[in-house]
């Protein structure tokens, strides 16, 4: 049964996401809220969580993971990026975009695009995400919680309780999130590609 955690939006309870921390070094799954909308999350070296976002979402082995960061100096260790794309992220985050850049060796093969060799980083502008990345001093792995058969992500964390106890670990609930995720812009080609429209504005990459 997942744990429930009501967080204020504002003014996160620093020991409450310390415990959801704890959870994620233990190889647990949350649902957490970003500035796009929920996303289901697990410590990067979690084969488990991995395994489980795939059952979750049914997804494939060609799905990119996103890799949510605090701030470019963790961004910087998993993904190659020369000045001017550094230049162009810089200027859109923190924010509701997703950079699929080539991945580092800190990135495990799994999260690994099987033929590109890249993997999406973001980093958001979410009080509560960015108070969890705080409290668990690494990056997480995570994936939009939209599931099969849905055409939009679940919103209300009661809701994504019920519907996933008995597959997640924990909830955390700030209040409603959006329905709309990440904007996605591939930079691996070296010049911006804009592979979904989402929250994000595209303009800037255009």
């Amino acid at each position: 049964m997942a744990k429930y955690f009501d967080v204020h939006p504002d003014n996160p309870q620093r020991r409450t996401l310390g415990t959801v921390a704890e959870l994620i070094r233990s190889d647990g799954l949350v649902a957490y809220p970003t500035d796009s909308c929920f996303a289901l999350g697990c410590r990067i070296g979690s084969r488990d969580g991995v395994a489980r976002i795939r059952s979750i979402r049914q997804l494939d082995d060609r799905h990119h993971f996103t890799l949510v960061c605090r701030d470019f100096a963790q961004l910087g260790q998993l993904v190659q990026i020369d000045n001017d794309v550094f230049r162009a992220l810089k200027a859109a985050t923190p924010g509701s975009y997703t950079f699929i850049l080539p991945a580092t060796r800190e990135v495990p093969r799994q999260l690994q695009h099987p033929k590109k060799k890249t993997v999406g980083v973001r980093i958001p502008d979410h009080t509560v995400a960015q108070a969890l990345l705080d409290e668990l001093g690494e990056p997480i792995l995570s994936s939009t919680l939209l599931l099969p058969d849905e055409d939009e992500p679940l919103t209300q964390g009661w809701e994504i309780k019920e519907r996933l106890d008995h597959v997640v670990d924990a909830v955390v609930d700030s209040g409603d999130c959006g329905t709309v995720p990440t904007t996605v812009i591939d930079f691996s080609g070296g010049t911006p590609e804009i592979v979904r429209h989402g929250a994000g504005d595209p303009d800037r990459f255009a």
